[in-house]
């Protein structure tokens, strides 16, 4: 592992770090905040996976969350969003796939199945990096995400229960298998096989997969990918049906950015710090 920079931040250290990915294959980046508790010991873990042309440095600059996490000793974590420098003849013509779009699943059409292991590379190699290098404990992890980051949080929980103790998403994209931006990810990763497709769908995923905790989503009700990307209603519609505890707190006016998500940043890092501490 390398340690790209680090900086003091509320009485803990912001960092930026890469390391040889065995599941990626290349190089990945990725950035940690440890609140000042990890001086004395370790501290719950949660990630945040980020959205669509964002990096592991988006959160940690927009966000506004290291203030609260200090207070809440909790560590964050924040992987990069794909692969970089996988050398695929046109993976960043695009802004929506490939560079920057890893859609946190493991793909399996070439030429994409090589590297393009972000499910994997977030839900089992990235927690033992961290469980190995960082004073982070891991069983006591949530996770959560914005957007694309948003539904690889959601079926990274529901998918791995044991591994997630909480849950929660900002305007997450809630049903990939009905919307443009998810059957364009879909189908370039893995293909026409839509039984395949289900497994990375939060909404479909729900019916099979319980998650023990409640489910928090904020979404704004100005976010111009509302309608016809983020789908919402499909996920509180399939919950209500499993009997999955789910809370979808709706916004007047706030749109996809992330002055709407710093703005209830504080209430989604409290809603982890309660479940970590149970």
């Amino acid at each position: 592992m390398k340690t790209i920079s680090e900086h003091p931040c509320f009485g803990g250290v912001q960092g930026y770090y890469s390391h040889p990915s065995k599941e990626i294959g290349l190089d990945m980046r990725f950035a940690v905040y440890a609140p000042p508790q990890a001086a004395k010991g370790r501290v719950p873990v949660l990630t945040y996976l980020a959205g669509l042309t964002c990096t592991e440095e988006t959160f940690f600059i927009k966000s506004g969350a290291q203030r609260v996490a200090a207070e809440l000793g909790l560590m964050l974590v924040a992987p990069d969003t794909s692969p970089r420098g996988a050398g695929i003849k046109g993976e960043a013509d695009s802004w929506d796939f490939g560079v920057g779009a890893g859609f946190y699943v493991d793909a399996t059409r070439e030429p994409w199945a090589k590297h393009y292991r972000m499910y994997s590379y977030v839900t089992r190699e990235l927690p033992a990096l961290i469980a190995a290098h960082f004073p982070g404990d891991l069983q006591r992890h949530g996770i959560f995400g914005h957007s694309m980051g948003g539904h690889g949080a959601l079926v990274s929980a529901l998918r791995n229960p044991q591994t997630y103790r909480s849950v929660s998403a900002f305007a997450p994209i809630s049903a990939p298998i009905r919307c443009p931006w998810g059957t364009k990810a879909l189908d370039g990763y893995l293909g026409s096989d839509r039984a395949a497709w289900r497994e990375y769908d939060a909404t479909e995923l729900v019916a099979g997969h319980h998650f023990a905790g409640t489910i928090l989503i904020d979404q704004g009700l100005g976010d111009k990918f509302l309608n016809d990307q983020l789908r919402p209603e499909l996920l509180e519609g399939a919950c209500r049906a499993a009997g999955q505890p789910l809370t979808l707190r709706r916004h007047a006016g706030y749109d996809h950015g992330y002055f709407f998500i710093s703005t209830f940043m504080e209430d989604h890092l409290r809603h982890h710090a309660a479940a970590l501490a149970a």
